[in-house]
């Protein structure tokens, strides 16, 4: 049995070094981010909140009363951008749904505005409460919102199932979020505290990991999350996986796949192939009624 110790979490948890193309992909998301932008109507850098990194992109429904999809991208908590991933609109798009991409402050933050995973995930909340209040003026139906995320997106998109949403607005409902869907996402942080190379920015501390590891939580009561993880992923992330399905219940995840050949970056490709299991996982998700 493997020594979990800081040289085992690093090996586990850095998917840089576990894929050493990783920048070819980041290249791809770009230039087809930026295709995406230039052939798809787009409503870029609307501010959701007057903080740092509060501000998201709208790809609107080509009709009235559409489903809602509202993108949360990865990056540890600490980098990347909704820029980045402007790539997953159109394949939404061609499904019938409003897109609306997503950004957030990273960690650390600066020393006069820190920037912690909590803090992450109730910005987040509040762009879905922006979404649920304002959507209908881009082609959206408010009431059926779907969120999807990749890595740490996918930890947030699962935080958003659990969201106490009076508590973010008193003129939100209950059910604002009903369903989601999770890429290699994480679902309890506890490992990730004990991880050199991506502690250095988060500073977790335990009250933080108990306040933000889903797994940790009961099952949110009618919700569904869909967790899916590329095949080829370190064997934390696919442990990641199938650890919310125990802690939430089938359910709950009624979906819970580990999908061949794919690894923690081409997974995210996959969902722009509408021969891909993965993009037919999300046309679903998208299609149920929320």
């Amino acid at each position: 049995m493997a020594l979990k110790d800081a040289a085992w979490h690093d090996r586990m948890y850095n998917n840089r070094a576990l894929v050493p193309d990783f920048a070819e992909h980041f290249d791809h998301w770009r230039a087809a981010s930026a295709q995406a932008r230039q052939k798809r109507p787009a409503v870029l850098d609307v501010a959701y909140g007057d903080g740092p990194g509060e501000t998201l992109d709208i790809f609107p429904a080509s009709r009235p009363d559409a489903p809602v999809v509202v993108f949360i991208h990865g990056g540890y908590w600490r980098s990347l951008d909704k820029a980045d991933h402007s790539f997953v609109a159109p394949p939404l798009l061609d499904m019938g749904a409003c897109v609306v991409v997503v950004n957030y402050a990273l960690c650390p933050g600066t020393e006069q505005q820190p920037v912690t995973v909590p803090g992450i995930a109730l910005q987040c909340a509040r762009s879905l409460a922006w979404v649920w209040r304002h959507i209908g003026a881009h082609g959206g139906n408010r009431n059926d919102i779907s969120v999807i995320g990749h890595s740490a997106g996918g930890h947030l998109a699962a935080m958003m199932l659990g969201c106490r949403w009076r508590e973010v607005g008193a003129d939100l409902p209950r059910d604002l979020v009903r369903k989601a869907m999770s890429i290699s996402g994480l679902f309890d942080l506890e490992p990730v505290r004990k991880t050199p190379f991506v502690q250095a920015d988060l500073r977790l501390t335990p009250n933080q990991v108990r306040q933000a590891s889903p797994a940790l939580w009961p099952a949110p009561k009618g919700r569904v999350l869909y967790t899916v993880v590329g095949g080829d992923e370190s064997p934390e992330f696919l442990r990641h996986n199938t650890l919310i399905r125990k802690a939430w219940g089938s359910k709950t995840v009624p979906v819970c796949e580990a999908l061949p050949g794919l690894n923690h970056f081409s997974v995210v490709s996959a969902l722009t192939d509408p021969a891909h299991r993965l993009n037919q996982l999300a046309a679903r998700l998208v299609s149920t009624a929320g």
